[in-house]
């Protein structure tokens, strides 16, 4: 009899500010939309799993949080200031866990911070800065019961895994660029503004190897060190995140050695061509210094020079200087000087 109403209510919006979603369930149906602060009676019930959903919120909403389910101090401090490194943390039977999220916005990748806390009969997921909104995760759980029904850990891994598939397209984006950067990289050297731009996305691929690195360690542990309320049925699936996790690793190394090499052979292509530039110039100036010479010779005013009696002199000055100019040509030709 009680239930019904309970139904009836989850349909009820939250409209607390910074609670995104508050809600109940029962062998992985959903039966009531709550406040926080009725969050401690509904877990305590048997079979009942408390999933709340927190967007930014202020140190109050935690504060309120906290109460509901005996968070420790540490662990709320975290969640308040949101730059902490990937970690798992054990505070008695609860678990704290950080995740990084990355989006790709207006081209730079922007980070975001995922704090979570599970324990017996309840999950808080807290969400800082760019971060997709789990509103599909919680959708796509409640359309398989039988799934979420598994309990605190499987919506711990849902929401993991999510964060992790939401890598990809942010890399997907950036490898389109890595390609396109790779198959021009010898047409032409680099432009200052390409040059940038390379940086820029080097530098954006060590921050996120730097974001996501940890996770991976955070799913080992899952996985293997029997933590509380991690069954070991559930361990396979954190499995399955923590190889997603390495493969995301793999892709980024990849990239930036890919951008690396792209580098180093733009300026490989540089100095090729400033080279050839300085063997042309090089070329001309010998032909043209044997003219130079020959004239600077024959133009000093001096009354008596060789040659200059010749009746035929200027023809065969201007003879030599023009084989001379023409052998030089041949042989700069010849070793690929012009």
């Amino acid at each position: 009899m009680n239930v019904v109403p309970q139904a009836a209510s989850a349909i009820d919006p939250v409209t607390s500010e910074g609670v995104v979603a508050a809600g109940v369930y029962v062998d992985g149906r959903r039966v009531a939309n709550i406040a926080i602060e009725e969050a401690s009676s509904w877990r305590n019930k048997p079979g009942h799993v408390v999933w709340i959903g927190l967007y930014e919120p202020d140190l109050a909403l935690l504060t309120s949080v906290q109460k509901q389910f005996g968070l420790h101090d540490l662990a709320i401090e975290d969640a308040n200031h949101a730059h902490q490194r990937p970690k798992i943390e054990q505070y008695g039977e609860g678990l704290f866990i950080v995740a990084r999220t990355a989006q790709l916005i207006q081209g730079r990748i922007a980070f975001g911070e995922t704090h979570l806390f599970v324990g017996e009969g309840y999950l808080v997921s807290v969400r800082h800065g760019a971060s997709t909104s789990y509103t599909a995760v919680r959708e796509r759980c409640e359309s398989c019961p039988r799934a979420l029904a598994r309990g605190e850990d499987y919506i711990l891994y849902a929401i993991l895994d999510f964060i992790v598939d939401n890598y990809s397209p942010v890399l997907e984006t950036i490898h389109e660029e890595v390609e396109e950067i790779e198959e021009n990289v010898l047409a032409h050297p680099f432009t200052r503004t390409e040059v940038e731009r390379l940086y820029t996305l080097r530098r954006d691929l060590l921050k996120m190897h730097n974001a996501i690195g940890p996770l991976v360690e955070v799913c080992r542990r899952l996985e293997h060190d029997n933590l509380p309320m991690v069954r070991s049925t559930m361990q396979p699936l954190f499995r399955d995140v923590t190889d997603h996790v390495r493969n995301i690793q793999e892709r980024i190394d990849s990239m930036r050695e890919v951008l690396a090499f792209a580098f180093e052979a733009s300026l490989l292509v540089g100095q090729a061509q400033e080279t050839a530039v300085s063997k042309r110039l090089a070329s001309w100036l010998a032909i043209i210094a044997v003219p130079t010479a020959v004239a600077g010779i024959y133009g000093m005013n001096f009354k008596y020079i060789p040659e200059t009696q010749l009746e035929y002199g200027y023809f065969i000055v201007m003879g030599l200087m023009l084989v001379a100019c023409a052998g030089l040509y041949w042989r700069f030709r010849h070793v690929g000087w012009l």
